[in-house]
């Protein structure tokens, strides 16, 4: 019988801090599916980049908050056809607002790609990696579901629901040799920190001991260590990467 290949898949894995961690874990040796929901070009290019360095690489058009889509992703394209090393929750939307002015629909938006649609890769991927006997799932939290933030009532509950989901999933999957964790980035140069103004990001920085945004990569380095034989017993930890922004 021909094993399997075994692979890493990210989810908003084609820009930003999700394309940092599909590189660094190509660079690792997994060979990368990732998915996205809109922008296929970058996510070519995504494909591109990772395949150029040596490894093979798949880019799925997959809405992480639609239940029928995630399944059918699961049951047509990774069960049966990879060892399923890494997940990697990574997909997540901003709407921000104050509370007296959010809108329903801006909560329920964030709500359901940033925990709903964490919940429902988890718990497919849960069902390969049991029955694997192995499985590393790393869900990228934020800074503001541990101190919260004005104007982002919805983002906070949902990462610091994901940071719940995370240690509650441990604890089922710890058995069979599943690890799950989370990292929380802080302040980090993206799509949805580039329309700060620079007088906003200083302030930022102001109240970051090392003294600079973080990159893409810092956070990226972080998953990488957590998806190694390195982290084999660690399970259930939040990794904040924020340059001391929240000790």
């Amino acid at each position: 019988m021909t094993e399997l290949p075994h692979i890493a898949l990210i989810t908003g894995g084609s820009r930003g801090i999700g394309r940092a961690i599909s590189l660094a874990l190509a660079e690792d040796g997994f060979d990368i599916a990732l998915t996205y929901k809109s922008r296929a070009d970058e996510a070519e290019s995504a494909v591109s980049e990772i395949r150029a360095k040596g490894r093979q690489a798949w880019a799925y058009c997959v809405d992480s908050a639609d239940s029928g889509q995630v399944s059918s992703f699961f049951a047509e394209k990774i069960k049966g056809n990879f060892f399923l090393s890494v997940l990697v929750n990574n997909a997540g939307i901003t709407r921000d607002g104050l509370i007296m002015r959010m809108k329903d629909e801006d909560f329920d938006a964030v709500l359901d790609t940033n925990l709903r649609g964490a919940f429902l890769f988890l718990r497919e991927a849960s069902k390969i990696m049991m029955k694997q006997r192995y499985g590393r799932i790393i869900n990228i939290a934020s800074v503001v579901g541990l101190m919260g933030n004005a104007g982002q009532v919805n983002y906070a509950s949902a990462k610091a629901g994901l940071i719940g989901m995370t240690k509650s999933a441990a604890r089922e999957l710890g058995p069979r040799s599943v690890t799950v964790n989370a990292v929380a980035p802080g302040f980090i140069e993206t799509d949805m920190t580039s329309h700060l103004g620079d007088d906003v990001k200083a302030g930022y920085i102001t109240t970051i001991p090392l003294g600079r945004m973080g990159r893409p990569r810092d956070v990226a380095d972080a998953v990488s260590f957590l998806a190694s034989e390195k982290a084999s017993y660690i399970t259930g930890q939040v990794i904040s990467v924020n340059g001391g922004m929240y000790c």
